[in-house]
């Protein structure tokens, strides 16, 4: 219709989607004929196995417990369970040295920044799927920022405080332990956020210790930032913030529902039916268990992210101050790797893109097969994977997302590879490994990804 907003187009677009999802015929006994049949020559016993369940399911819920299987994924023991040790530690984040596992290493250390409304361990889950242990085996020095799991006192912790306390003190603490080594930075997902505004203050202060930037899903653009957004308005944003008040965070079992509702048809409905009317369950892997492992989000933090990142898009238009002046990303110079992945519902691949316009360097972006977490988490020796990658050179005229799609070589394998390669490039000649640091701070995966 004629003068409806792209807004509310999105809006109704998205109720609609949710509604066929629920009636979806694959959701009922008489209309799906695989249910059918199975309820029929198990003579019910499926739903009677479904019914139970429910209620563990629900049980289990209710009570603040993890999802059935999630015991076979343990902290430290099974995920998250590359050797190394807390180096340093402040009031928010603990950072971890992994111990090198071969006879020489770059000079350069490789600083990972996680999101911090998820465990770091999306990183290293078990280790035939940790980036982490795969660019230790690559000759890398790699450090791992942890985040603390805020409750009421981190109330007044704001973006700001995440970039101080975390991203500058891991490159101070970097810097004392390994004097004069330019750093590799990677981020992923709101870390990447984080770690972009990092590196333009520091850029603005002619602070050089960056040697490269790696943004893994991570959006410094949020004008296109997807169907999230439809929850992200004045009105919304009025709600979470009295809520947030109140509890002086939010929960991480009050941000699921969003993003589930995001991947209804995945998440929530095939998922009843596989569990609650087929009767099974399903195995679950290293990344289930580790989705099921959510932090919180302070309330001021929360609702700087939501009001100047997705609502304003502050950092994108150069009014988001870092260390109290303007932030402006053309000030980033340092070659930039950007990846995002095909279906991606949290930071949607063209969004991503958008670094292009907005760092004035080169960049080489990679799109991998996979969704947000899936994508990103792609180890050597899946077969299905793949991705294309182009590098723009600084200067270089800009291409929008579809003729960079259309330019950009498809190769197959593990973009992890071109990650490495890009590491690789940009770093000196190998040298012996540095010893691990030892202030008495405990082994990893330290005592952060251990809370509740």
């Amino acid at each position: 219709m004629r003068g409806v907003t792209r807004q509310h187009e999105d809006v109704v677009a998205f109720a609609a989607r949710q509604v066929l999802d629920m009636a979806s015929p694959s959701n009922f006994v008489p209309t799906n004929p695989e249910l059918l049949q199975r309820t029929l020559r198990m003579g019910g016993m499926n739903l009677v196995r479904g019914a139970q369940n429910l209620v563990e399911d629900w049980d289990r819920a209710i009570g603040g417990r993890r999802p059935v299987g999630c015991e076979a994924f343990a902290v430290g023991r099974d995920v998250a369970c590359t050797p190394g040790r807390v180096v340093f530690h402040n009031r928010l984040v603990e950072l971890i040295q992994y111990a090198s596992t071969t006879r020489r290493v770059r000079p350069e250390p490789v600083l990972v920044v996680p999101a911090s409304i998820m465990k770091y361990y999306i990183l290293d889950l078990s280790p035939g799927n940790s980036l982490v242990r795969h660019l230790v085996a690559q000759g890398f020095t790699v450090f791992m920022l942890s985040w603390a799991n805020p409750g009421p006192e981190s109330r007044d912790l704001g973006l700001d405080d995440y970039r101080a306390l975390g991203v500058m003190d891991a490159i101070d603490a970097i810097g004392a332990a390994m004097p004069g080594r330019a750093i590799h930075a990677i981020g992923y997902c709101l870390g990447g956020t984080l770690l972009a505004i990092a590196a333009a203050a520091m850029a603005r202060d002619g602070d050089a210790r960056l040697r490269s930037l790696a943004l893994l899903a991570a959006q410094v653009d949020f004008s296109e930032a997807g169907e999230l957004m439809l929850f992200v308005n004045e009105s919304q944003l009025t709600f979470l913030e009295d809520l947030m008040w109140e509890q002086g965070f939010l929960d991480a079992r009050q941000m699921a529902g969003a993003f589930q509702m995001l991947r209804s048809s995945d998440l929530v409905w095939s998922r009843g039916v596989r569990h609650y009317l087929m009767g099974e369950r399903g195995t679950l892997t290293d990344l289930m268990a580790w989705n099921a492992d959510a932090t919180r989000m302070p309330y001021r933090m929360h609702t700087e992210y939501l009001r100047h990142l997705f609502l304003d898009n502050d950092l994108a238009e150069g009014r988001f101050r870092g260390g109290g002046r303007p932030v402006a990303l053309s000030n980033i110079r340092i070659p930039v790797f950007a990846v995002g992945t095909r279906r991606d519902h949290v930071a949607p691949w063209r969004s991503v893109h958008k670094i292009h316009l907005l760092a004035d360097a080169e960049v080489t972006f990679v799109l991998a097969d996979g969704g947000h977490n899936a994508g990103i988490v792609a180890p050597p020796g899946q077969a299905e994977d793949g991705y294309n990658v182009l590098a723009r050179p600084e200067h270089a005229p800009y291409a929008d997302p579809d003729t960079w799609l259309a330019e950009a070589p498809r190769r197959e394998g593990s973009w992890w590879w071109e990650l490495v390669r890009f590491l690789a490039a940009r770093s000196g000649r190998p040298v012996a490994p540095p010893r691990l640091s030892s202030p008495g701070l405990g082994d990893a995966p330290g005592t952060h990804e251990l809370q509740e």
